[in-house]
């Protein structure tokens, strides 16, 4: 939905309102939850494994099949293959796989948040990283994914109160009302975290301030969202295990709509249009998710690959450790 605003914003204070809101809170929280289910990786042959499978290898897929969609969509046919310089979505594979590798470090280490939010700081204030990897990103969220390897189930126990779920109402009001402020006056590139301050046209100092009051907001919405996360299961609580799915896919139909102008109707930058937008984004994002999707792309996002591993390593994989989400 949020990709699906972004063309809007110009001609529609609201919609950068809703924007602003959604990019403080929304890859936080995905990336606090990746992290909380890395708790138990180890470095084994078995999680390894399911590392290589179920990140790496769907990475370079993506990579590759977004790359050949933009030479097709965009009528751009030179556009390179890169491994190294991920495109659109696919930043966040190739991010997971860091962090999780890193895991074992911040196992040990004895304040695994703080030291992350250094690092951040460090990246935000240095224009030279350059684009391999997006390290940029990789190094600037790094926080959230550790603050989701430290948390414990209690914690978000603690969040589900009917006290914090009260309490989230006026916070997520304020937030918006506090958007709608900022909105004119913004610079929403901050909030995708892919380059420096001084990249951004600003001080040096203010990518330091900048990302430790953009961790705290979005520290604060995303326990706003986690507090209304339902207790009960729901019809959508099975769409919680593929949502990497609708997220990796819903990409193509994202980019398409800019690629072939489909925000160059008129009507669409009416509030009409506005709410219809809406509708239609979290309708493909809704049936993305879905178990019949999940199967019929479970070849490229959770391969088995057998034929790839030593016997031994296979069998490890097979009789312990959670999928990696």
């Amino acid at each position: 939905m949020g990709h699906a605003w972004e063309p809007l914003r110009g001609d529609s204070r609201a919609a950068a309102a809703l924007y602003i809101t959604v990019y403080t809170f929304h890859m936080p929280a995905f990336i606090v939850i990746s992290g909380y289910f890395s708790r138990s990786f180890d470095a084994s042959p078995g999680r390894l494994k399911r590392l290589v499978t179920g990140v790496a290898v769907p990475y370079v897929i993506f990579e590759v099949a977004y790359t050949f969609f933009k030479r097709w969509a965009n009528d751009d046919p030179t556009y390179p293959i890169s491994l190294l310089d991920p495109w659109y979505l696919t930043w966040f594979l190739i991010a997971l796989f860091i962090w999780r590798l890193t895991t074992p470090l911040w196992k040990i280490v004895r304040l695994p948040v703080p030291l992350a939010l250094a690092i951040a700081v460090l990246a935000a204030v240095s224009p030279d990283i350059g684009d391999d990897l997006d390290l940029q990103r990789v190094l600037q969220f790094l926080p959230f994914f550790v603050l989701g390897l430290v948390l414990k189930p209690e914690h978000f126990q603690l969040v589900r109160r009917r006290e914090a779920r009260i309490l989230a109402v006026p916070v997520v009001a304020a937030a918006l009302l506090f958007a709608y402020w900022a909105a004119p006056r913004m610079n929403a590139a901050w909030f995708y975290r892919r380059d420096s301050a001084q990249e951004l046209g600003a001080p040096g100092w203010s990518g330091a301030v900048m990302t430790l009051a953009m961790f705290g907001c979005s520290v604060v919405l995303v326990a706003c969202f986690f507090a209304w996360v339902p207790r009960r299961k729901t019809w959508f609580t099975a769409l919680g295990a593929g949502t990497l799915y609708g997220y990796l896919l819903h990409g193509f139909v994202a980019k398409g709509s800019r690629f072939w102008d489909w925000y160059d109707l008129r009507w669409l930058h009416t509030p009409l249009g506005e709410i219809t937008v809406t509708l239609a984004a979290a309708a493909l994002i809704t049936s993305l998710c879905t178990p019949p999707v999940q199967r019929l792309f479970r070849f490229a996002m959770e391969p088995e690959m057998k034929w790839a591993f030593r016997r031994d390593a296979a069998e490890i994989a097979g009789r312990g450790g959670a999928r990696p989400s």
